[in-house]
């Protein structure tokens, strides 16, 4: 297999390419090189993607693209020079308009233009449709991915890092919202082998690529046991009380992964892996994935300002 990775520095693309090097196949990462090393073995083809696409891009003959981009413009002109190649591209669960369902349907208004997320943080489903349009109606062949929180070893976000290194430091936990809450994550080395099965098979489709859906006390439990905390010490705070004391869903300062209001988000992280393990998606457990996170970088709830938080619960 000649395969071409766009990208290859960060996390998923980055695993891609690797786990294709493993494989034994003729790998290219076309990328400016910039944002991380390569793995050991692929060839790095340079390129802005705001540039015109360069020769040995145009003729590469290509077997399969692997692209993980979200800026419509690098999504054109890449389809466009790799004529010929069976395209998977990794688009995400943020295509859909209503997030209180698990259904593939109805997706957001397509974002054509390039936007700049720091500015517009909203426009990114709309810009991922808009890159899924031009894949299907353009490349020979392809096939779509919608991940959900795609978790493991090298992620540069801690969306779900805070828990194994959380849970493997031990004591009391807070816990948000409410334990049956449904919650899904997949492992990036899980993600990345799939997505070159269906380069390999040229699969066609479009699939949610997620895990299997679980109560968010279930996860945790597995999480710890992953962590050598065979009894969580967990206490489960609800969303109102969090949210009066500038606690927040999600990522970044002050927050708590995995933790996303209900019902308004209640099935952006429920969809059905169903279809995806039809096609050959194999998922090794939480329990697996979170020993591989404990040294990944974390922006979340401090130790300090949980304590403070569990304090205000139990004085109410």
């Amino acid at each position: 297999m000649k395969l071409l990775v766009l990208g290859g520095t960060r996390f998923l693309s980055r695993e891609v390419a690797a786990q294709a090097v493993a494989r034994g196949w003729d790998v290219t990462c076309a990328c400016r090189g910039t944002s991380g090393p390569l793995p050991d073995g692929v060839t790095h083809l340079p390129w802005d993607r705001a540039d015109e696409p360069p020769t040995a891009v145009t003729e590469g003959g290509w077997d399969a693209v692997v692209d993980v981009a979200r800026l419509p413009s690098h999504v054109r002109s890449a389809v466009a020079a790799t004529s010929g190649a069976h395209w998977v591209f990794v688009s995400t669960v943020s295509v859909y308009a209503d997030n209180t369902s698990p259904a593939m349907e109805p997706l957001v208004e397509p974002v054509t233009d390039d936007v700049d997320l720091a500015a517009d943080p909203e426009a990114y489903g709309g810009m991922k449709v808009a890159c899924e349009q031009v894949v299907r109606d353009h490349a020979s062949s392809s096939v779509i991915a919608r991940p959900g929180l795609i978790v493991g070893p090298g992620d540069p976000t801690g969306r779900f890092a805070h828990w194994p290194q959380r849970l493997a430091r031990g004591g009391e936990v807070l816990a948000p919202g409410r334990p049956d809450d449904v919650v899904q994550v997949i492992d990036v080395r899980d993600l990345a082998a799939w997505l070159l099965d269906l380069s390999e098979a040229r699969t066609t489709g479009v699939f949610d690529a997620v895990g299997q859906p679980m109560a968010l006390g279930e996860l945790l439990a597995l999480a710890a046991a992953g962590v050598g905390n065979a009894s969580p010490d967990l206490t489960w705070v609800d969303a109102d009380f969090l949210e009066a004391r500038g606690v927040v869903p999600w990522a970044g300062e002050d927050s708590l992964p995995l933790w996303l209001p209900r019902p308004e988000y209640g099935g952006m992280l429920a969809h059905d892996p169903g279809p995806a393990v039809a096609a050959g998606l194999r998922l090794r457990s939480v329990e697996e994935t979170a020993p591989g996170c404990l040294d990944s970088p974390v922006t979340a709830l401090t130790a300090e300002r949980e304590a403070e938080v569990l304090a205000a619960w139990h004085g109410r």
